[in-house]
């Protein structure tokens, strides 16, 4: 059990990390395209997008922390 949930902890911990830079390549080229008053850009909507994945997916890798360490406390 113990195994399984250090596996899902490094996925979880991939994601964030994939999510985070595909995240910050969309916001650097929203800033380097120009900015029009015609609301958010595709590549702002997608930087906002790949910023909310990060957060989930961190969130996910923190209650795994969290079972792991009740885990490790039970035994």
């Amino acid at each position: 059990m113990n195994t399984f949930l250090v596996i899902l902890l490094i996925a979880a911990m991939i994601a964030t990390v994939v999510a985070l830079v595909r995240g910050v390549i969309a916001f650097l080229q929203n800033e380097s395209s120009q900015v029009h008053g015609d609301g958010p850009s595709p590549s702002a909507l997608k930087s906002n997008k790949m910023m909310q994945a990060r957060i989930f997916f961190q969130a996910i890798a923190v209650l795994i922390v969290v079972l792991i360490l009740f885990a490790a406390g039970r035994t």
